[in-house]
């Protein structure tokens, strides 16, 4: 495993290739804090959707990768950013089994029950920003 530096990591999301790399980094980042195997497929998984949601949804932008500590505890948070159009009916994106018809079908609901925290802050015309974070139990 390649050490990390100690400031976050930011990746373009332009193209399929983007979103291929951004699971690769994210995948390594929690082998590095040490999250279980079940644990990582769960991060790698919502994060592979949020950032195909930022390629297709928002017409690009950039992840960006972090190691963090709190409270005694170590993991990993992972934020997308977008200038797209952002995301009119919120309440709706978020209804559990909800789906444009476009993604791998978890669509934001499904990726929120798959971290332990998760924040979304959107606003019409000016883009969105997904942040997620799972924590080494």
């Amino acid at each position: 495993m390649t050490a990390r530096p100690d400031g976050p990591e930011e990746l373009p999301i332009t193209g399929d290739d983007d979103v291929v790399r951004v699971r690769q980094l994210v995948r390594a980042y929690a082998q590095e804090v040490r999250l279980g195997l079940v644990d990582q497929t769960k991060l790698v998984t919502a994060t592979s959707e949020l950032a195909r949601n930022t390629l297709v949804y928002g017409g690009g932008g950039f992840a960006r990768i972090e190691k963090v500590a709190a409270n005694g505890k170590t993991g990993v948070r992972a934020s997308f950013h977008d200038e797209g159009p952002g995301i009119p009916d919120l309440a709706l994106a978020l209804a559990d089994g909800w789906s444009s018809g476009k993604g791998m079908g978890l669509g934001l609901s499904g990726a929120r029950r798959l971290v332990d925290e998760f924040d979304l802050d959107t606003e019409v015309g000016r883009g969105t920003v997904v942040t997620v974070v799972k924590w080494k139990r």
